[in-house]
């Protein structure tokens, strides 16, 4: 759950890591999400209410999705040529 207080669908988040990962791998930009049928316990909507950590614990979102995205893509890159 992306918990910035905008709801986000799998689709949407499918389409900014793809974008993410492009840059490091052109050919992932030709991928495509594969749909399937719902399974029982699925979740179809999701958005996280921040309200009460907001109210009582002074939280507020630093980033966007696609910051958030771009700030992990470059980290998880930094940690994969550290551990080749």
């Amino acid at each position: 759950n992306v918990a910035v207080g905008e709801r986000t669908t799998l689709t949407q988040l499918f389409h900014a890591i793809r974008a993410q990962v492009s840059i490091r791998n052109p050919a992932a930009a030709s991928s495509q999400p594969n749909f399937q049928e719902f399974r029982a316990g699925d979740v179809r909507h999701s958005l996280a209410d921040i309200h009460a950590a907001s109210k009582w614990l002074g939280y507020r979102p630093t980033h966007t999705l696609d910051q958030g995205l771009k700030e992990a893509a470059a980290y998880y890159e930094t940690l994969a040529i550290k551990n080749s």
